[in-house]
């Protein structure tokens, strides 16, 4: 059979549009299709392998056999542009623009504060309108399942769901709010006059804002205001590809410079193909090869596409089950097995109700709506979710070659090693069928990760059991476990040995005596959490034991129930819709409908970014002559560089060149945030993993990074290699000169005085910014006297410009630096900017051409740092009523490879060490660890997070020591007004205690102490905690020469307003406020007022946006711009009383009145000395509270957030939208800090956890179930603009909450097990640490390996 040699063109359809490609690359990806080819850069790279979410588009197909059009999401960064051959897609560009209206949609989340740094915003736009266009009222359970495969770093999720929610049956979509949906009614049956609140116009009771929408007083948004959706008056799906089959039925093929596609429609040719190229690879969603490809530098020459081969994308119903074609995608598995669910009898589809249930939590919706189910097994990765079912289940595979046919069985022979099975090279895998069960098999399948939504396996497994007909004795048992062995494995000693067995409490004995044999994993086995996987294997059997005996019971009269505190184990998750509460501050009646102070207006920028129109630094279009630049990084933690070549790079069409140290003077190849200790790039030693040496430049990015990877260096290591703080501690490697030390009384007087003393160490791991923009920047030179401006996606121009300025060996006179806006920065973009800057300004310069880079994910987390990880050792003495006489801390910091911000970080950390606290006697130390990994750097809350833990987990240590309400021994310690903090400074407008108070009472604490005091006495294997914390947190730059701001404000003749300020926009809605303030002061509507970007040209020598002094900074400098704007304007508005802002700004100007003007503030009255520990730190507190409860499952460690209240003072709100988002985005970062977010190195110093598919941050489905948000009433802030306070950081420490909630469920659970009195639990409370900490009769029989005697696989850095 011959092939097709021709290229075909591609046609599909693009926003209506029909696009024709005679010259496509079959390498492409959809999203480089869209970005470069058609100039369409409303769809974000945030990770190019399908876990952010930032790239989510709309494909359409007709589907012939059901005669309907089928509307789905994908991932353009996995899609590759030759599948969407026949078919329509949809961009955020073609559903709505500012310029002719947003799509309701849109609408929604930019009106509803759902946007703030807005680079997630597009796909999650995408997702939202997919849904709608296939089910037009979605319920709030839909909008959650269509969130799973997207992620967003700024707001806390809680404004998009609001937002969304007015477009579904809960949110009055359906004609009412839910009225009658629930025994309370509409608004829990508390609206007077009945009916429903969003068109009665009651609004919600209480004067509160609840679930984002409120009265017209208070309301953070208005729905009233929506444009309703209309399914009529969406665009039509081309009639063409709805008539015509012909683009279904081509046999195609796509002929690139190194990869030729094909897509067969017939068997016959499929196998064909085959058996040509045996090692051609078959893509359907590519959510595996896109990943191999782009990750671990595979290549593949020929790609078959199957999915157009009738024979896999069958299903059939047949007598023994369901069998599907093995390119049936995932999504159309999952709606034929819950089709199948609700015909048949129960007991029939128990495989298919396991199988649904573990589709929940695979992947995102994206994925499963792209990958097939063939894929899934022949990738045979030992933590697939499904191919555990697959085997305990026997499904039966049908294999073919173009010579055979082979039927097999799915079991432990299926796989023959490490994503290896037992295909020959030239077959396929055909179809599957996955079989019914009969009424004595009982199935289920079991899952832990690290998030609940869209996570790989850390263990699953699939159990089945056959009993003898009528009886409990066991006939056959299936347990298959992934994560336990490089394959899918099945425990075989295990089923032989139960055989036999009535199914009661002594299957378990047996079942864990015999699992450990069946699963056994070496202490230092890729993966890690030995202890953790081998207990699990033994916790899903016991759960799948109970599971059977419940329903066993139901039928067999002599089968014993289970025990009413075991059934919470095995019920399986649901969720409702979440609820919320922001409660917030009311603008005075009669304020000026001009000014805008105190009101929440929505993000500035929230229109655009809703459409995609927002454009960050890689969405710039192409200068003439542009080039692409590629880091070329080291690959030794330690060691010296012997030589670099780059020759074969070098010899790759499209290569331009190569930079390196050789290109710069070495002088001028120093840089660094605080000191000069770091390079642009290495010169002769490499001192971690992840040190840039080089970059390759070339014509386009693809080019550029298969280029970089072929440049050849030869190292020679260095030992030791420090990775870890203990390293550092045991190599005596610190900073020594950077020692930080604050002493406030005696402190061995006060351990004399302690009735009791503790002592002990808790570790707090780093954190990964994961803005969803990396770092990126654009470097144009203007090829005289050295003049060059960098666009640049960071925290500080400033920095920027100074470095790009020594590197160059140019005055700062002749670089400007220009930020738009950044797609997040968290601090990770206040000095880290520089790794891409310098580079493409070193390029451009000998170059002299343009110079662009944009990292990807995976560089971004190889080079740029983190949070610091921290570890503490404490000593405490304490009275025995609770008082606390003397606390001694030694904090260590990893500061990386170089000296960074880290001892800034230690200091704030030093600072923040008593948290809220009135301790008489003190001795803080901090001590700077120098280690061979990426140098970490600022992240929000700067080290204040870090010292603050470790504060309350002294607090925690003690309340358990003295078995004494942790609340009552908080509120004993607490700082109070007028009190002096460990550093003597005295805490004035403190209102410490008023948030405490108005924490506890909104969240109701001690009622609902009792309840889970009751919950936790009738559930054994799972329980609920309850705790709250307080915080207090300075506001000002720490070292004293950055607490200053400069603004510019221009005023032109049509009235018009252009205004510049130091600060940067990263989300946080800096321009945002900084409109609001100039409203105010120039009283004119902000419709007159524009802020175009920050450039150093415009206001010079400007600190970082960070320290959260953004709004406090920069709004006192613009108020001074505008007051001498509006002095000099007096005259003319004396003049003429009646005229209006434009008369006299028209007057002024033919006056020749001089109508731009600068301001310019600096922080008075603080500066702190370290030597002579005298001085004023800060310029004010914040303060706040939040109190938590969760439920854990003791036997997996998963956790459940169900509630959180938290009351912030932030003075008087300049904006309460984003001041409320700000608080919610801080509580989720918290959250991921201290329960989720995990690094994990290599001990050669290599981060394992790169990408979303290893690093977790959290999803939309962990937002608390409540999550209340109070803004404190009443507390003005007479030292910053107009009575306000910072907001940024001070919020994110409250998610501690969390973390001391969790350890209240574990001290239950522990109790029950006989174990009381203080314990270790480190940050962040994962699955794993949660489910060691519960010891029991499982974990006991896995002790932990003796440190030394093995190498780990991973370590803590």
């Amino acid at each position: 059979m011959l092939f097709p040699t021709k290229s075909s063109p591609l046609v599909f359809y693009l926003n209506g549009d029909k696009v024709v490609d005679e010259h496509v690359n079959p390498e492409w990806t959809l999203l480089t299709y869209l970005r470069n080819k058609r100039r369409l850069p409303g769809t974000k790279l945030g990770c190019a392998e399908g876990g952010c979410g930032a790239c989510t588009v709309m494909v359409q197909r007709f589907d012939r056999e059901n005669k309907k059009i089928v509307n789905y999401a994908v991932n353009a960064c996995l899609t590759p542009v030759c599948t969407v051959h026949g078919m329509a897609v949809v961009t955020v560009e073609g559903i709505g623009n500012v310029a002719k209206g947003l799509h309701p949609v849109q609408e929604r989340i930019a009106k509803s504060h759902g946007s703030q740094c807005g680079f997630c915003t597009p796909g999650i736009v995408m997702s939202m309108y997919t849904l709608i266009r296939n089910k037009n009222v979605p319920s709030m359970d839909d909008v959650e399942v269509a969130f799973q495969g997207n992620l967003c770093r700024c707001t806390g999720y809680r404004p998009i769901l609001e937002g969304f929610k007015t477009l579904t049956v809960e949110g009055g979509a359906g004609g009412c709010c839910g009225a009658g949906k629930q025994s309370g009614g509409c608004c829990g049956g508390q609206v007077m006059n009945g009916g429903c609140c969003m068109q009665n116009g009651a609004g919600c009771p209480n004067g509160a804002v609840e679930n984002g929408v409120a009265n017209d007083e208070v309301s953070l948004f208005d729905p009233s205001t929506f444009k309703p959706y209309d399914p009529q008056a969406e665009p039509i799906f081309p009639p063409e590809l709805q008539l015509t089959e012909k683009y279904d039925q081509q046999y195609l093929v796509f002929n690139g410079e190194r990869v030729t596609w094909y897509r067969p429609t017939k068997i016959e040719q499929l196998l064909e193909l085959k058996a040509t190229y045996p090692y051609a690879k078959l893509v359907v969603g590519n959510t595996e090869i896109g990943v191999e490809v782009k990750f671990k530098n595979l290549h593949y020459p020929v790609i078959i596409q199957p999915n157009h081969v009738p024979e896999l994308v069958d299903i059939r119903v047949e007598d023994k089950g369901v069998r599907f074609g093995a390119a049936v995608t995932l999504s159309q598995i999952e709606d034929v097995l819950r089709e199948q669910i609700t015909k048949k009898p129960a007991y029939k589809t128990r495989v298919f109700s396991a199988i649904v249930e573990m589709l929940r939590w695979f992947a995102g919706k994206q994925i499963r709506n792209a990958a097939a189910v063939g894929g899934n097994i022949i990738t045979g990765s030992p933590i697939s979710d499904l191919n555990p079912l697959f085997m305990a289940a026997h499904c039966e595979l049908v294999l073919r070659s173009k010579n055979e046919t082979r039927v097999v069985q799915m079991d432990d022979s299926f796989f023959t090693g490490y994503r290896k099975n037992i295909l020959k090279s030239e077959e396929i895998l055909t179809s599957i069928l996955i079989p019914y069960t009969k009424e004595d098999e009982y199935f289920w399948g079991f899952k832990q990760a690290k998030r609940r939504d869209d996570d790989i396996a850390i263990v699953n497994a699939g159990m089945f059991v056959r009993f003898s007909v009528g009886t409990n004795v066991i006939a056959n048992i299936n347990l298959a476990f992934g994560g336990m062995a490089p394959t899918t494995v099945m425990a075989r000693t295990t089923a032989s040995s139960l055989i036999g067995h009535q199914w009661n409490e002594g299957v378990v004995e047996v079942a864990s005596k015999t699992l450990i044999e069946d699963l056994p994993l070496a202490a230092s086995a890729p993966g890690g959490m030995i202890e953790f996987r081998r207990s699990l294997t033994l916790s899903f059997f016991f759960k799948f034991y109970m599971i059977v005996q419940e329903q066993l019971s139901k039928k067999l009269p002599y089968v014993k129930p289970l025990p009413p505190q075991y059934k919470s184990a095995i019920n399986l998750y649901h969720r409702d819709a979440p609820e919320s509460i922001q409660l917030s501050q009311i603008v005075p009646s009669g304020q000026p409908d001009y000014d805008l102070v105190g009101r929440p207006v929505a993000h500035v920028s929230a229109m655009k970014q809703a459409t995609g129109e927002a454009v960050y630094i890689d969405d710039m279009p192409k200068f003439e002559n542009e080039l692409y630049l590629a880091l070329v990084m080291s690959s030794r933690a330690h060691a010296k560089i012997l030589s670099i070549d780059a020759s074969e790079a070098l010899e790759m069409e499209g290569v331009v060149d190569f930079v390196s140290a050789k290109d710069i003077p070495n002088e001028r190849n120093s840089v660094g945030g605080v000191i000069h200790d770091e390079t642009v790039f290495a010169i002769d030693e490499v001192t971690c993993v992840g040190h840039i040496i080089g970059a390759i430049i070339a014509n386009d990015q693809a080019t550029a990074q298969r280029a970089a990877k072929t440049v050849k260096i030869s190292y020679e290591d260095i030992q030791p290699a420090i990775i870890t703080i203990q390293d550092a501690i045991k190599h005596n490697s610190f900073f020594h000169d950077w020692t930080k030390i604050i002493k406030n009384g005696d402190v061995e007087k006060g351990f004399r005085e302690a009735d009791h003393t503790l002592e002990g160490e808790m570790y707090l791991g780093g954190q990964e910014h994961f803005y969803l923009e990396t770092q990126a920047a654009i470097a144009l030179p203007k090829l005289e006297d050295g003049e060059m401006e960098i666009f640049s996606s960071t925290q500080n121009p400033s920095e920027i410009q100074l470095l790009a300025a020594e590197v160059l060996g140019v005055p700062e006179n002749r670089i400007v630096v220009r930020t738009k806006r950044m797609g997040g920065g968290f601090g990770g973009k206040e000095t880290r900017g520089m790794l891409v800057a310098l580079p493409v300004a070193v390029a451009a310069q000998k170059l002299k051409r343009p110079i662009r880079c944009m990292l990807d994910r995976d560089e971004d987390m190889a080079c740029s740092g983190t949070r610091h990880p921290f570890l503490c050792k404490y000593k405490v003495g304490f009275k025995s009523d609770g008082k606390l006489t003397a606390l001694k801390l030694t904090m260590y910091n990893n500061a990386g490879n170089s000296l960074d911000l880290s001892a800034s970080v230690m200091e704030r950390a030093v600072f923040s060490a008593d948290n809220a606290y009135n301790i008489s006697n003190v001795d803080f130390t901090g001590i700077v660890c120098r280690t061979n990994i990426p140098s970490n750097t600022a992240f929000r809350g700067f080290g204040g997070p870090q010292g603050m833990m470790f504060c309350e987990n002294i607090m925690d240590q003690i309340s358990d020591k003295l078995g004494m309400d942790s609340v009552k021994l908080r509120t004993l310690n607490m700082y109070k007004e007028g009190d002096k903090t460990h550093y003597k400074q005295s805490l004035s407008y403190c209102t410490l205690s008023r948030c405490w108070n108005e924490c506890l009472e909104n969240a109701s604490y001690e009622q609902r102490l009792a309840e889970v005091a009751a919950f936790n006495k009738e559930n054994r294997w799972r329980k609920r905690g309850l705790a709250a914390v307080p915080t207090k947190f300075g506001i000002a730059f720490t070292a004293l020469f950055l607490n200053q701001a400069g603004a510019l404000v221009i005023v032109y003749r049509d009235g018009s307003v252009l205004m510049s300020h130091g600060g940067t926009e990263m989300g946080q809605g800096l321009h945002t406020k900084m409109i609001q303030v100039a409203s105010r002061a120039l009283e004119i509507s902000a419709d007159k007022i524009h802020i175009m970007e920050t450039a150093t040209d415009k206001v010079p020598n400007t600190s970082p946006t960070a320290a959260s002094a953004g709004s406090d900074l920069n709004g006192m400098a613009v108020l001074n711009a505008c007051k001498t704007i509006k002095e000099r304007l007096e005259p003319y508005m004396k003049a003429n009383p009646k005229g209006k802002w434009d008369d006299w700004v028209n007057s002024a100007y033919f006056d020749r009145c001089n109508l731009s003007a600068t301001g310019f503030y600096k922080t008075p009255d603080i500066g702190f000395n370290f030597k002579e520990q005298t001085g004023t730190p800060f310029n004010y507190f914040c303060f706040g509270a939040a109190c938590a409860e969760v439920e854990i499952d003791c036997l997996t460690g998963d956790h459940e957030v169900r509630r959180v209240d938290i009351v912030m003072d932030v003075g008087e709100s300049l904006n309460p939208a984003i001041d409320i988002g700000q608080v919610e985005g801080a509580y989720m970062q918290g959250y991921g800090l201290y329960t989720l977010e995990e690094l994990r190195f290599s001990p050669q110093g290599f981060l394992l956890t790169k990408g979303p598919g290893m690093y977790k941050l959290p999803g939309f489905a962990d937002i608390p179930q409540k999550f209340n948000v109070s803004i404190l009433r009443g507390a003005p802030n007479p030292k910053a603009v107009f009575s306000s306070k910072a907001v940024g950081e001070p919020p994110l420490f409250l998610a501690a909450a969390t973390f001391y909630a969790i350890k209240d469920a574990i001290k239950a659970a522990r109790t029950e097990n006989g174990k009381t009195g203080p314990f270790r639990l480190d940050s962040p409370a994962t699955a794993e640490r949660i489910r060691m900490a519960c010891e029991d009769q499982f974990t006991q029989k896995f002790p932990p390996a003796t440190p030394g005697s093995f190498k780990p696989w991973s370590v803590f850095a």
